[in-house]
């Protein structure tokens, strides 16, 4: 069975690290909670190995990256 990535987005700080890592499966939007600026969302969680997807994880200065 495959992993899902999934974001914490109480965690995330918007540094962008892993769409600059990862842009396959993840990318940026609005956090819609009336805060300025955006969060990282995962907008295709199949869009690139699960390697890839680990080093987005690994590089993620606020650890909020996680499987389910």
């Amino acid at each position: 069975m495959s992993r899902t990535p999934a974001i914490d987005p109480d965690c995330c700080i918007g540094c962008e690290v892993c769409t600059q890592v990862c842009p396959e499966v993840f990318s940026m939007q609005d956090s819609h909670n009336g805060h300025a600026h955006e969060k990282a969302v995962v907008h295709n969680p199949t869009g690139a190995p699960e390697a890839k997807i680990e080093s987005a994880m690994d590089n993620c200065p606020s650890a909020c990256i996680y499987w389910v």
